[in-house]
């Protein structure tokens, strides 16, 4: 086995993390401007880190994994619910219909590794990944 292949992702994928800090915005009671500025500040921020992956290609049909990162879990519609945003514009950036069922979206979460780097200052962030499915 080459030292590439024992990698958790292979060369043909996109990676990155994204000092997004998301909230289960099912249970959120809160004004509809303050929700319409937290989605667009992630949408941004997906925006701009994706302008510094542009190079990279991968072959469609994606598979696309965003991994919360933070100190709680949510239960699997509030985390799906929590990166919504994130989502769309992950779609955007690929030139995909995020509801096309061509291309799988899965979901995952996880506590912060110790000095991760990439993350909001509390340890709160999002990775996502996109792979090509063949």
């Amino acid at each position: 086995m080459s030292a590439a292949n024992s990698l958790p992702w292979n060369d043909a994928s996109i990676r990155m993390t994204l000092p997004i800090k998301t909230i289960s915005e099912n249970n959120a009671r809160e004004h509809h401007m303050a929700r319409h500025r937290r989605r667009s500040m992630q949408r941004e921020c997906v925006h701009l880190h994706w302008l510094a992956h542009r190079a990279m290609k991968v072959a469609p049909p994606y598979v696309i994994t965003l991994t919360r990162i933070a100190g709680r879990k949510l239960d699997s519609d509030n985390l799906q619910g929590s990166c919504k945003a994130i989502r769309d514009q992950v779609a955007k950036e690929l030139g995909i219909n995020d509801g096309d069922e061509a291309h799988e979206w899965r979901y995952d979460q996880r506590k912060p590794r110790p000095r991760e780097i990439g993350l909001q200052v509390g340890g709160y962030g999002v990775e996502v990944r996109v792979e090509s499915r063949r």
